[in-house]
């Protein structure tokens, strides 16, 4: 029997009717329509799926989303504001952290608990927080240098947010030509 729920997002607030049994992440993807977090593993072991809960990170694949009733909810597209990229999400563009995109949010909202919790963290003290992430496509060293780059405000000019086009325009790349 689905149960009726508030969530609060990114400081906006979703009444949803969901299974006791449906997990944050699928009512963030599915029911808000946020679709940023991913699922990578689905057992809580690779931290693509981090979001912030009450100021905790917490693995949206493993947390039921009726017991984030009440608590505040932020995920990746969360963190920017007044139309500009967050630092970290910067950072991540400038220095390289940023690859295939299946880890980047998981990873982005870890160091941004970090950076709550510890404004001014070691090198060490990163590489600790961020082992719960997990990423296929690099060595590691772009995303702390990115995270870094942050701690030691060398982040570039922040970027406007670039608005999803949800239309593919495959003729402005003169990929095909017309007969």
């Amino acid at each position: 029997m689905k149960r009726a729920v508030v969530l609060n997002v990114n400081g906006e607030s979703y009444d949803l009717d969901i299974e006791p049994n449906r997990l944050l992440l699928q009512a963030l993807r599915e029911d808000v329509g946020l679709t940023g977090t991913k699922e990578g593993c689905s057992i809580g072991v690779c931290g693509a799926c981090s979001v912030i809960v009450d100021g905790r990170l917490v693995s949206s694949c493993l947390t039921l989303a009726v017991a984030c009733q009440g608590k505040e909810i932020t995920t990746i597209e969360g963190l920017a504001s007044d139309g500009r990229l967050h630092p970290l999400q910067q950072a991540f563009i400038e220095y390289g952290g940023f690859q295939c995109g299946i880890c980047t949010p998981g990873q982005i909202m870890a160091a941004k608990a970090l950076l709550n919790e510890n404004p001014q963290p070691s090198e060490e003290q990163v590489k600790e927080w961020m082992s719960g992430n997990l990423c296929r496509c690099t060595g590691y060293y772009k995303i702390l240098e990115s995270v870094m780059a942050v701690v030691n405000n060398k982040v570039g000019t922040v970027q406007p947010v670039r608005r999803d086009e949800r239309s593919a325009k495959i003729e402005s790349l003169k990929v095909y030509k017309s007969s």
